[in-house]
């Protein structure tokens, strides 16, 4: 039998405040989510991979506490610990969400894998399911490149990595992005020897190129760090893993072996599972859904938002996102009252050591964009605090629009760059989203917030103005 809907959302992560809101506003919902519930985020992202790597950001600060004249003893580190420590922070959150979602009047949960039969009509487990409204939400999963080998050998990943009870002796991570390097610097930390293959010749090189030389030198000195290599290769040797890489800049084949493999190389949408084409929902080459700037797809009535777009897979813009999609399936009335996703001032971070944040353009891409530019540095050792904390890698760059002072970007390395990077992203969705607040502003001293206002001071044309490139992909 035919169950009909007013709205249909299809993922609990981003997904469930879209359901949530819909039901509270007297919609009947229908909520389809395979699980775990919560998504990517609360399960197998962003919650449970910042526990794991807080310790690990504790074991290096206490190895760099050295510098500032504080020498730590002997660590006695709990792999166990830390693990059941997310695991059961994980489990009462995803109860607490679930108890939530049954209590939720108007929305019917569908705790099955769904895929379209028709242009407004899903099947959800044995059920059919259909509503003139229905929102895609269903995240992203590990890309699996085909490599020689992979499959046959075994790998973990993001998912199975969580699920693992005994620390490794050593890891080899394919793949040099937030995923790789954030791992990375949590299993170095916890005593295991890790190499990390990037394809690329620049660490995170999506990060301004500055950030990624900062990035490259400091991670080096936990890790193996190798880039430029292409895995070509996977396979066993006794009781141990190996990987075989070319090296890029010189077309020799190296071999790595460690005792498990770590694959990184990147996410692929979960449309798929869906079927779209069924419902006249494009995807693009790669698998991403296609989306207007209203976050609607190619059928009329269907949106979509989060890792299944593949925009901007942060849970904090598919937070973003579902505000946009709920407005225009709500509110909008008219094409006039129709809200635009607006993506000026996306912030990220990465939680690898050092850690890495930024906001808006790089230098070299608001060069491309044909913006006139000024752009300011500051390392953190210029301030007072700075020298405090003895941290001689930390910098924060800045890029500004000449004419206007408006802000385009922000991009630091080092401690705290999260909570540094987020004061401009404040600035860029301000009315004017110019540097003056900045400037007027009496900045606590001593603090490391002084070094974000001194990049700004140190405004100057940059040193090439034309022909920027950003590091190789």
């Amino acid at each position: 039998m035919l169950q009909k809907f007013d709205l249909i959302v299809i993922g609990s992560g981003a997904g469930m405040h879209v359901a949530s809101q819909a039901s509270k506003h007297g919609l009947n919902v229908a909520l389809v989510d395979r699980g775990p519930t919560g998504g990517t985020c609360l399960n197998n992202g962003c919650i449970p991979s910042k526990m794991l790597i807080y310790p690990a950001d504790v074991i290096r600060a206490l190895e760099d506490a050295s510098a500032v004249g504080v020498q730590a003893g002997p660590l006695n580190v709990s792999f166990s610990k830390i693990m059941g420590r997310m695991r059961s922070v994980v489990n009462e959150t995803r109860t607490e969400l679930e108890k939530a979602i049954e209590a939720r009047e108007n929305l019917s949960w569908y705790r099955a894998t769904a895929e379209f039969t028709g242009e407004y009509t899903l099947q959800a487990g044995d059920d059919q399911i259909t509503a003139p409204r229905i929102v895609i939400a269903t995240g992203a999963r590990t890309l699996i490149p085909p490599i020689k080998g992979l499959s046959e050998t075994g790998f973990i990943d993001n998912v199975s990595l969580l699920d693992q009870d005994r620390l490794p002796q050593s890891l080899i991570v394919i793949g040099a992005g937030y995923i790789g390097c954030e791992y990375g610097h949590f299993f170095s930390a916890l005593g295991t020897e890790v190499t990390i293959l990037g394809r690329s010749q620049a660490v995170l090189n999506q990060e301004d190129p500055e950030i990624c030389r900062v990035v490259k030198e400091v991670l080096s000195r936990d890790v193996i760090l190798r880039t430029g290599h292409e895995v070509v290769e996977v396979g066993r040797q006794g009781d141990q893993k190996f990987v075989s890489a070319i090296d890029r800049s010189d077309g020799q084949i190296y071999r790595f072996k460690a005792q498990e493999i770590l694959l990184a190389a990147g996410r692929r949408s979960n449309a798929d599972l869906l079927h779209p084409e069924r419902a006249g929902v494009q995807t693009d080459q790669k698998g991403w859904i296609k989306v207007n700037e209203f976050l609607e797809t190619s059928r009329k009535g269907i949106w979509a938002l989060g890792d299944a777009i593949g925009r901007y897979m942060f849970r904090h813009t598919a937070n973003y996102e579902s505000e946009v999609v709920l407005h225009n399936l709500l509110h909008a009335g008219s094409d006039e009252d129709r809200e635009m996703a607006d993506y000026h001032a996306v912030p990220h971070a990465v939680f690898t050591h050092p850690q890495v944040a930024g906001v808006g353009l790089t230098e070299a891409r608001a060069i491309k964009a044909k913006h006139r530019i000024l752009v300011g540095r500051s390392r953190y050792t210029d301030v007072a605090k700075g020298v405090a904390m003895a941290e001689e890698h930390g910098f924060v760059k800045v890029v500004v629009e000449e004419e206007t002072g408006k802000i385009l970007g922000c991009s630091v390395v080092g401690s705290e760059a999260p909570s540094l990077v987020q004061q401009v992203v404040y600035l860029m969705n301000a009315d004017y989203q110019d540097l003056m607040p900045m400037i007027r502003s009496q900045v606590i001293h001593p603090t490391i917030s002084e070094v974000v206002a001194a990049a700004f001071a140190n405004l100057e044309h940059p040193y090439h103005k034309a022909g920027a490139k950003e590091t190789e992909d």
